[in-house]
């Protein structure tokens, strides 16, 4: 699990039917220690009917039998998807 930013938009007008309707995002994850900064490789998700768009900060599961869990679609060909919607971070330091 981590925080990413939602960075960009993916539209297939032919994908699997366990996508049907399913919004595809690219995400790059949040390097909690240095706000604002993006680390690592962007990475395709899917949108876990949270309603999460570009800009937004989000909350990923990057693995497959919880992804599947929480778009209810146990046969969905999916590993990473969009379990929230971040409103706030806080680090003690």
């Amino acid at each position: 699990m981590f925080i990413a930013k939602v960075i960009g938009n993916v539209w297939a007008t032919r994908k699997h039917a366990g996508l049907k309707n399913a919004t595809l995002l690219i995400v790059k994850a949040v390097d909690v220690s240095v706000p604002g900064k993006l680390t690592g490789e962007a990475t395709l998700a899917v949108d876990g009917n949270q309603g999460a768009g570009v800009g937004d900060t989000v909350l990923i599961v990057d693995e497959g039998g919880s992804a599947r869990k929480i778009l209810k679609n146990s046969k969905a060909p999916v590993r990473t998807v969009v379990a929230g919607i971040v409103d706030k971070v806080y680090i003690k330091r």
